[in-house]
């Protein structure tokens, strides 16, 4: 593993926290939505809970691929459902903790579903000595990439 590849990916995790309202885009037979969500970051991976009977829910039973928008950070990852959120002590711990009323109103409900996603690339837009960077990180190879970027035509 690169030592900047992970040392710039902690500076990233440490940029979101461990719980953020981040902004997911699902897509189905090329049509593409998107909808802020309440989400807790735990171990690199980003969990959320959602009703089956939601289009998102149905977006990600026919494509998992999904990305995440947060501030100048964009993560495009594979989402998977573990069940019933109520049957994941951590995630309801810190769910509660941070969106308590959200936990009130929904985290009981029968047609509730967890689900996790887990990235495969992140990209941040970033400065360095007041001078536009890309990063880029291509999580499964470990590779880091810092491109320029040229504000002159």
């Amino acid at each position: 593993m690169e030592p900047k590849f992970q040392l710039k990916l902690n500076q990233i995790y440490k940029q979101i926290g461990d719980h953020a309202k981040i902004v997911l885009a699902t897509s189905h037979q090329n049509i593409v939505s998107a909808r802020k969500m309440s989400f807790i970051i735990n171990d690199g991976h980003f969990y959320f809970q959602t009703d089956c009977t939601f289009r998102k829910y149905h977006d990600i039973k026919e494509n998992n691929y999904v990305a995440l928008c947060l501030d100048n950070i964009q993560i495009e990852g594979i989402c998977t459902e573990l069940g019933h959120p109520l049957s994941h002590i951590e995630f309801i711990k810190k769910f509660k903790k941070y969106f308590l009323s959200s936990f009130n109103a929904y985290s009981s409900l029968d047609s509730e579903r967890l689900f996790m996603i887990k990235p495969l690339f992140i990209q941040r837009w970033n400065y360095i000595d007041g001078k536009p960077i890309i990063e880029q990180f291509f999580i499964d190879q470990c590779k880091y990439i810092e491109k320029k970027y040229n504000t002159t035509s």
